[in-house]
């Protein structure tokens, strides 16, 4: 069967296609299009990523006999930080059109990402622990630096979530 490729629009925002009061990272349909298209291929490891979304209870879904099922979710790499007081005061003084265009750019596919969304043991999955915890702060470039750190071994603020989620990283 051959693989239908979508135009991506690098500048689609994600919220003109989520119900109003929707979270786009579970609700467009487009987001979940692209996501598929895109991390839907050959890894290094010589694994085939093949995602669908026919299972209803998982945003995105991909089994490996070996490595184990994985439940997918999308996430923003960036934060608008609206609830966190001492940023969201700092927004208050950059102009409404220039805030307006940087939320735009951050639900556009060039700051989306995927990471397993079901919970180990009833603890965060790497989402919520990026986004709760203090030393994180939601950031994704000290995010990404947890991962590295996780791929060498080392400590870092996020290895116990990490560590529960070894099997998807072991995909990598």
């Amino acid at each position: 069967m051959k693989k239908i490729i979508p135009k991506i629009d690098i500048n689609f925002d994600f919220r003109s296609d989520t119900p109003p009061e929707k979270d786009p990272d579970t609700y467009s349909p487009t987001l979940r299009t692209y996501h598929k298209f895109l991390w839907s291929k050959s890894l290094p490891t010589g694994i085939v990523l093949n995602l669908d979304n026919i299972t209803r209870r998982a945003y995105l879904h991909y089994c490996h006999s070996d490595l184990g099922e994985f439940f997918l979710s999308s996430d923003t790499m960036n934060s608008s930080f609206g609830r966190i007081r001492h940023i969201s005061n700092i927004r208050n003084q950059i102009p409404k059109d220039s805030l307006d265009h940087l939320i735009t750019i951050m639900y556009s596919i060039g700051n989306m990402i995927i990471f397993p969304g079901t919970q180990i043991e009833g603890k965060w999955t790497i989402n919520q622990a990026r986004g709760c915890n203090r030393s994180i702060g939601d950031r994704f470039d000290l995010t990404l630096e947890c991962i590295r750190l996780h791929y060498l071994d080392q400590p870092s603020p996020l290895a116990d979530t990490i560590n529960r989620y070894t099997s998807f990283f072991a995909l990598f």
